[in-house]
């Protein structure tokens, strides 16, 4: 299968996370946009969503899947999202789609984050995928250099991103994430970052990994 069919299988997969009556955490990219195609196949089954992002609003809108605020809702069952790599231990690395920010706030809503990707995610240790962080404008050259100091880390800006918090992406390249919470408490503690890519304070609890042979349902 390609690796769009992939992405499908497991957008469909997840449905079966999707609880009746519920309003669903919905995360962005790709395979999200899968998911987002599957789950207005049942919108009647729902009360709605939270989106983490501009993109992901428009394509539930667009289904006629209600989407509410996240000031709105105190908790959700579920948030469902990709990963740009996924460990062992169900630690992630997010934000190629800038997204990170949002993606957070919404899983912090959630009582599990169910993770969908296709098998390429599934890493032993976690940065070869360039770490995104999130950053205050003004602060982006100081985190760079912080990133060399603390970890050796060659950070670039992201040419053309604002996201939609209206901040700008640092790539990470060169890192060995061999402590995932240790990274994402120490980052996230530096001035001017709103909030790193490494999601281990809110990990997968579930991954559904699209490979070839089908679905596998890896359960942390």
């Amino acid at each position: 299968m390609t690796q769009d069919e992939l992405k499908a299988l497991v957008g469909q997969a997840a449905l079966q996370y999707v609880q009746p009556g519920s309003v669903v955490g919905v995360g962005t990219g790709s395979t999200v946009n899968k998911f987002i195609d599957a789950l207005a196949t049942v919108k009647d089954t729902v009360r709605g969503a939270v989106s983490s992002s501009v993109a992901s609003t428009a394509r539930l809108q667009a289904h006629g899947i209600p989407v509410f605020d996240a000031a709105e809702v105190t908790s959700i069952p579920v948030y469902i999202d990709g990963a740009d790599e996924i460990d062992a231990a169900g630690n992630m690395v997010k934000g190629g789609g800038a997204a990170l920010t949002r993606e957070k706030i919404v899983a912090d809503l959630a009582e599990r984050f169910i993770c969908i990707a296709d098998e390429s995610k599934l890493v032993d240790v976690m940065g070869r995928f360039p770490l995104p962080v999130e950053v205050i404008p003004m602060a982006a050259a100081q985190v760079a250099r912080r990133f060399q100091a603390a970890y050796g880390g060659d950070a670039t800006l992201r040419a053309g991103v604002v996201t939609d918090n209206g901040n700008h992406i640092l790539d990470v390249r060169g890192l060995q994430i061999t402590d995932p919470l240790a990274m994402e408490t120490e980052v996230n503690q530096w001035p001017g970052v709103v909030t790193v890519g490494i999601f281990a304070r809110h990990k997968a609890r579930v991954c559904l990994l699209g490979t070839a042979s089908g679905v596998r349902t890896i359960t942390y």
